[in-house]
């Protein structure tokens, strides 16, 4: 007998399934989740799974329920335990599993959880996660007898990413692992390499009692910033959540934007490969697209969403990509997907060749002023619709439009971007000038475009 389940509207994101657990996702979701994602595996001639989760209070009891749900297809299923999302990634590589899911809420607050997805090593997204749905809705499963075993494969992801290190002196480095899955990953990694190391917010712990999980945020980073600052470090670290994005902060305590951090990684990379492709989303600095093609790279503008930049990665053969979020990834010596800990490795080993330091680094290049993320609440069925009114009344005035994701609109001095989020009822814009005149002429052009679609009725609301 078929038992149809039907899954919240708003979980079925872009790029993955994520909601507010028993209120929008509970364990019957993640059972249903784990008996459809495995029917699609068995359908195409699948048999292995692994599955990975982060260490929020939720997540081993959802992770029991999407284990169940794979079995009951018939599946062999490869528990690898509490860790970050690319540990996951990482054991479907090597393990050469069939597809892999993680059971992780990432950067959002404590209350959140959800799930990342891989199909033979490819990203799972868009309509693979509506198809999934709508097997759950139909009841359409198999059935079969499968199994679950346990892996530990802790110490081999750790080793991997500590034998890229290829610093000549070790630094003075300030981690924040956040309360996140990446605590005793950090400790294990710097076990391994040179320097001097501090550890912050090791401990994983579900409630995220010291601060947010996300990297992005100003009010995430002053811990970090202050103890850089009070303890003389090189430069400190942070992690989000399930340790697939990180932020920088550099010896003089300032930010390290993730475009900034591109351009380093970037120049590193292309003395290496000349001429390779290097990917950043449309949210990202002209400076960074500029510095590329001057270091004698190809760069290439994409659409924001770790999903859709790992499918991009892989169709074009780029050797690096990244976007504002804080998601990097090396298809250099790596394996091509976001991992906060092994970019960290990576831009350690970069400093540890050099006698600059990483705020003279950041320093070398053009400075811009520019916005933070700005976000409007829109509709779901309004959004788009935005989206093209605004690039219709653009293009009618002859402005240099970019629609490869929303609506980015090139001027003289600067740029404005306009894209509907991809997992959530907003619009998402930034801004980049020359200079803040500039920067304030910019963004009110932005803002009188929302205006005239009805999102925004005076300028201050989003000011």
């Amino acid at each position: 007998m078929m038992t149809t389940h039907t899954l919240h509207r708003s979980i079925l994101r872009e790029c993955d399934i994520r909601g507010v657990v028993a209120e929008t996702l509970n364990n019957s979701d993640a059972y249903a989740i784990g008996k459809a994602f495995g029917t699609m595996i068995k359908r195409k001639s699948g048999k292995t799974v692994c599955v990975g989760f982060d260490g929020r209070l939720s997540s081993p009891d959802m992770t029991h329920a999407v284990v169940d749900g794979l079995v009951s297809t018939g599946l062999a299923v490869i528990r690898i335990g509490m860790g970050p999302t690319p540990m996951l990634y990482f054991a479907a590589n090597v393990l050469n599993t069939h597809g892999g899911i993680m059971v992780t809420g990432s950067h959002n607050p404590a209350d959140y959880n959800g799930f990342k997805m891989v199909m033979n090593n490819q990203p799972f997204f868009g309509e693979d996660i509506q198809k999934l749905a709508r097997i759950c809705a139909e009841g359409d499963y198999e059935e079969g007898k499968g199994f679950a075993i346990w892996c530990t494969l802790m110490e081999e992801y750790i080793n991997r990413i500590a034998d890229d290190f290829d610093g000549l002196r070790g630094l003075k480095v300030a981690w924040d692992a956040a309360n996140g899955a990446t605590g005793p990953f950090i400790h294990g990694v710097t076990r391994l390499i040179d320097g001097e190391h501090i550890i912050l917010n090791a401990k994983v712990d579900g409630t995220f009692p010291n601060h947010h999980p996300d990297p992005t945020a100003p009010e995430c980073l002053q811990q970090l910033k202050d103890v850089v600052l009070t303890e003389k470090c090189d430069l400190g670290i942070v992690f989000n959540g399930d340790g697939d994005r990180l932020g920088v902060i550099d010896n003089k305590g300032e930010v390290l934007r993730a475009d900034q951090l591109m351009i380093i990684l970037s120049q590193d990379l292309l003395s290496n490969h000349p001429g390779a492709k290097i990917i950043a989303d449309v949210e990202s600095s002209n400076v960074l697209f500029e510095q590329i093609e001057t270091m004698g790279g190809e760069p290439v503008m994409w659409r924001t969403g770790h999903s859709l930049i790992k499918k991009k990665l892989k169709e074009c053969g780029a050797l690096l990509a990244g976007e504002m979020s804080g998601h990097i990834y090396f298809n250099d010596r790596y394996y091509g997907f976001d991992d906060a800990l092994y970019t960290a490795v990576r831009l350690l080993g970069i400093l540890g060749r050099t006698k600059q330091s990483l705020a003279e680094k950041r320093e070398l290049y053009p400075a811009v002023v520019n916005t933070p993320e700005l976000r409007f609440t829109c509709e779901e069925d309004k959004k788009f619709k935005v989206i093209e009114e605004v690039k219709k009344r653009l293009l009618g005035k002859g402005l240099d439009i970019n629609d490869i994701d929303g609506v980015r609109a090139s001027y003289p001095n600067g740029w404005w971007l306009l894209r509907a989020s991809n997992s959530e009822d907003v619009l998402i814009a930034r801004c980049e000038a020359s200079d803040q005149i500039n920067l304030d002429i910019i963004k009110k052009e932005l803002l009188m475009e929302l205006s005239r679609s009805g999102v925004v009725n005076e300028l201050h609301h989003a000011a």
